[in-house]
């Protein structure tokens, strides 16, 4: 077992807001409180992490923080070499664009690397999507499962949302899953057109905003009333078979 580096700083992985700006009503009181210990940051955008950050009180000049940049192009060595500053005891924050980092966002490398190097790892208190869409569909909180991103493809696709209404039958699992933004329209179409009409499907959208809906109805039904405009907005989706209690 890895014990803890006694000099070592803390990695604090920071939720970001889902899109609110009210982050007074998304974040406990404590949040800017830990955000205002930090002068590292782990992001996939600097120019966002910091708009962010300053949006939830953090009240130091961004000139003497720094920012080491997680995205796509990273290197799995340069990954590691964040965590030096946290070694020689500066703690840090690791931030996603939206969420909670490596929730279906990037950052499970770099949290991995600090267990592996003995470094506390502390997440912080914030929104997470997938749990809030699942406390308002009224479907299983009991079992759940969570598939991330659909394939793109159209047959892939196809043939894992079969799969996925097959398990939501035969275990009675609550499915969850979604889409980026501008596919969201075209991946609820599919949904309504493979699924059973008694399986219930959820729609979760712009989750904390203003915006927010959220909506959970028959397959059937919702072949009739048509779906909601989801174009470019933030959506959760769910299936649920209503044969097997939660």
């Amino acid at each position: 077992m890895t014990k803890p580096v006694k000099s070592s700083g803390t990695l604090f992985l920071i939720p970001s807001s889902l899109g609110s700006e009210y982050t007074d009503v998304v974040f406990p009181a404590a949040f800017s409180g830990f955000i205002n210990t930090l002068e590292v940051f782990i992001v996939e955008n600097a120019r966002t992490a910091r708009r962010f950050l300053k949006s939830a009180g953090y009240s130091k000049s961004f000139d003497d923080a720094t920012f080491h940049i997680m995205d796509k192009h990273t290197s799995d060595t340069e990954q590691a070499a964040f965590l030096d500053e946290i070694l020689t005891g500066r703690s840090a924050g690791l931030l996603s664009e939206a969420g909670c980092p490596g929730i279906a966002d990037p950052g499970q490398q770099i949290v991995r690397y600090a267990h592996s190097l003995g470094i506390p790892v502390k997440p912080l208190v914030g929104p997470n999507s997938i749990l809030l869409a699942l406390m308002a569909s009224g479907m299983n909180g009991q079992q759940f499962c969570f598939h991330g991103y659909l394939p793109i493809r159209k047959h892939q696709q196809v043939q894992k949302i079969k799969e996925i209404e097959k398990d939501a039958k035969g275990g009675g699992a609550t499915q969850i899953f979604m889409e980026t933004p501008f596919r969201n329209l075209s991946l609820a179409e599919e949904v309504i057109r493979q699924c059973s009409s008694s399986t219930l499907f959820c729609i979760a959208t712009d989750l904390t905003m203003e915006t927010e809906e959220i909506i959970t109805k028959p397959v059937g039904q919702w072949r009739k009333d048509g779906l909601p405009k989801l174009h470019k907005r933030p959506c959760i989706f769910l299936l649920w078979y209503p044969g097997k209690k939660g």
